[in-house]
């Protein structure tokens, strides 16, 4: 092998190190977001869960709700002075 050969080859090796070093920091960059975006979708997950029990609580005591013994104003006779 000649010396301008080794050097080429060299070159490429480290090209390919340097490449690989750059493929490296775009994976732990992209596992810390995936892991940042699993921990909103997690939190926004229990808000909405939470927020669904609520909503189901106020629906049942709604519905628990008696009606009013008064009557509706247009459901209302006339007094008898009219």
């Amino acid at each position: 092998m000649t010396d301008k050969s080794a050097e080429h080859l060299q070159q490429q090796i480290d090209s390919a190190n340097s490449y690989i070093e750059e493929l490296q920091t775009k994976v732990a960059f992209q596992e810390y977001t995936i892991e940042a975006l699993n921990d909103a979708l997690s939190s926004q997950q229990k808000q909405l869960d939470d927020l669904a029990f609520k909503v189901r609580h106020v629906v049942d005591r709604v519905k628990s709700i008696e009606p009013s013994n008064i009557a509706k104003q247009s459901e209302e006779t006339p007094p008898p002075h009219y």
